[in-house]
Order: C-alpha cells, then structure tokens, then sequence
C-alpha cells in the first residue's frame, strides 16, 4: 500500500481550543484561544461597509475571468497607498509595487519562496516568541531560521537582548519584524526603539520583512504604518506582508499582499518579475473577490470613510477591554502584576499566566486561551469582566 508509512499530523492546537470549547456545555464559557475579533455580541460580524462594497459588486462587477499574476492593479496600488501613505515618495517614484496574494500568510509564503529562490543562502530571524505559523512557513521554504529575543523572563521587552542577537545575524539575511500588535505577546516598540533597531538593520545590510497583519488595531491606521514607512523611507529594500483579514474583517475571504519596496523603478520590475513566477506555482492567480472588495471600500470616498469609522471603533473596543481587564483585577490585587495588559496594543495579549494556570482556568472556570498564556482580548466579553477577573485570581493564589 503506497500511504501505509504516512502518520497523522497532529492537530493545530489552537483549532483543538476551538472544538474543545464548542464541547463544553458552561453557559459562561470564555473563548480567548481562536484569533478573530468579537463584537459585543460575541460574533465576528462582517463589516457595513464591506457589505455595501459587496453589493456593489454584485450589481456591477461584469466578470469572473482571471486577473493575472499579480492580482487586481489596482487592488496593489490603493493597498500600497493604505500602507506607505498617499504621499509616499516611494508611490511616486515607482520604487513600490505589490503582489495580490491568499491573506498575509500567502504573502510569507510567497516572501519565504521568493528568498529561498532568488537569495539563496540567505538565513531568517524570527522574533522570539512569534506566530507559530512563521516557523513552519519559513522552513517549509527550506530557509534556516534563528530567532532573537523578543520578550524576557519578566514578560517584558527585551529591546536590548533583540539587538544584542540581531549584531550577530550574518549580512544579508533577512529578519522578521512585526509592525505592530505583535502576535503573540501584544508588546510593540516604541518610536525610539525602532530608530535602534533600523540602525542595526542597516549597520549588518539586513532585509526587512515586515509583517503588518493589524493595521489599525493597534494605536490607528496611520499611526501604525509608523514603522513600515520609516524603514521603505530609510533602507534601499523592504519586503512588507500586509493582510486584510482582520482589519476588514476578510478573514475566508484570503485577502493579502506581499508588498517590495526597492532602490529604484527599474530593479522593482525585476523583482516583480521573479513573484509572479514564483507565485504561478504557488496559486497561479489569487482569489479576488476579497481584494474586489477592498478595492471598491478603498476606492470610494464614502465606503472609506465608514471603513475607517468601524476599524476604529474595533481599535477602541479592544483598548476598552484591556482596560477594563485590568481595573477588574484591582480589587484581588492583581491590577500591578497585570498591568501590561493595558499598554499591550491589538488583539492578543501575553499574559504571564503559566501553562498550569491555563490548564486549571480551562478545568475549573471555562476559560479558554492558549497554553503559552496567550490570550485573545477580543473575546472577551465586556460585560463578564469581573467574573473572568475572579477566575485569574484564583489560579494565581
């Protein structure tokens, strides 16, 4: 039999979280573990003005032909506007381009091929911790991956253990960075840490790969481009994953790009070259209807407009439940120990809970996150605060 051999894959434990919690009957169960944002209402509600964009074009869209390798032009364009802003030199000059991809994970995979074929030798570092999935793409892809500190013992950033690694990185590999609301710990750099950061970026001829995955949920859409655009503006080169999951709410709908940001118009076109070649044996063309959609949202005045009052109003719920969080936990003298959670930023938090803690938290209270500690914030249920306060507090007697 030619499958007798093949043994079966474990499953995504975060997915395992998912079933698990369908399973438990506690009508004051907490979903924290699964990745998506959550109204007030518990559900992951598709957005108006998605909606009207989808209507639009249901009533107009004239075709279901194919789209090319990069995807829809425009699509890129106004995405590249959204992320390096619509006065961007780099928009100008012709120096930034991108590539439709499924989601921002199509878009580190196509970056992970793109390097392991056109840059071969080239190493990548990751964060420390990081998204889970990172490590399996990049070595799926065949690069060698090493990791720099992100988050100390302390549940704290360690900025100068990061840069103490990142000296070491041989020159030309590429390093990881999250543009903010990183995933898992929610812990983001400030200003003045990301100006240290591209100094050793530049000083040892490292790529960037930026991954922006939350644009908006953390301090605001412009806010928290801050970072991506310093780097296209300082560094010759720039690769940027961009993801239109969360903050359109696109999540099935697999919508990405995978941005190049490079030293001049001619060089771009060459690399562009290469992704599209690389993704013809990838996905041959990438899946429209989602990047239909932010096109119509980003190309309409009105849509826009409403589409940047709901990714807000997701921002400040998100900032409110942290908060709110933290002051529950006040009164079990808690508020100290926790209090990062109120400066972490975007969806997820590292919340220094251990994973025995998790586990009873499961076990005794209904409470579902992550056994690293991580926890979704934004499933948490605003008006149950107090109650998942006194369920924290009781694991960490």
């Amino acid at each position: 039999m030619h499958f007798t051999a093949i043994a079966r894959v474990p499953g995504d434990p975060i997915l395992g979280l998912l079933e698990a919690y369908a399973q438990d009957p506690n009508p004051h169960k907490f979903d924290l573990g699964v990745g998506v944002y959550k109204d007030a209402q518990g559900l992951t509600p598709i957005l108006r003005s998605v909606k009207l964009a989808e209507q639009k074009l249901v009533d107009g869209q004239p075709s279901k032909s194919y789209i090319g390798g990069h995807g829809d032009l425009r699509f890129g364009s106004l995405l590249c506007e959204l992320v390096m802003g619509t006065d961007s030199p780099l928009i100008a000059e012709r120096r930034v381009g991108a590539t439709q991809t499924p989601g921002g994970t199509g878009a580190l995979r196509l970056s992970a091929d793109f390097i392991a074929q056109c840059l071969p030798g080239r190493g990548i570092w990751l964060s420390d911790p990081t998204w889970p999935i990172h490590e399996t793409i990049f070595n799926a892809a065949g690069l060698k991956i090493s990791h720099y500190p992100y988050v100390g013992a302390d549940n704290r950033l360690n900025v100068d253990g990061m840069l103490a690694a990142l000296e070491q990185a041989p020159k030309g590999d590429v390093v990881l960075l999250h543009a903010c609301c990183h995933n898992p710990t929610g812990f983001d750099l400030s200003h003045a840490e990301w100006q240290r950061v591209l100094e050793v970026v530049r000083r040892r001829e490292l790529l960037p790969l930026i991954d922006f995955a939350y644009q908006g949920f953390g301090d605001g859409v412009e806010e928290d481009a801050w970072a991506v655009r310093l780097f296209a503006q300082e560094l010759p080169e720039v690769l940027i994953t961009s993801s239109c999951s969360k903050n359109f709410g696109l999540y099935r709908e697999r919508t990405g790009a995978l941005l190049v940001c490079s030293a001049d118009a001619e060089k771009l076109l060459d690399v562009r070259s290469q992704l599209a070649a690389v993704a013809r044996n990838l996905w041959s063309n990438p899946p429209d209807h989602g990047a239909a959609v932010v096109l119509t949202i980003l190309g309409d005045a009105q849509l826009k407009s409403l589409w940047a009052e709901e990714v807000e109003a997701m921002r400040a719920r998100i900032a409110q439940l942290r908060s709110g969080l933290v002051a529950a936990l006040k009164p079990h003298g808690l508020a100290e120990r926790f209090a990062h959670i109120g400066v972490q930023r975007g969806m997820f938090s590292y919340t220094g809970l251990s994973p025995a803690q998790v586990q009873r938290l499961r076990d005794d209270y209904s409470v579902y996150m992550v056994s690293s500690g991580r926890a979704n914030v934004a499933g948490i249920d605003a008006t149950r605060l107090d109650a998942l306060a006194e369920a924290i507090a009781a694991v960490c007697k």
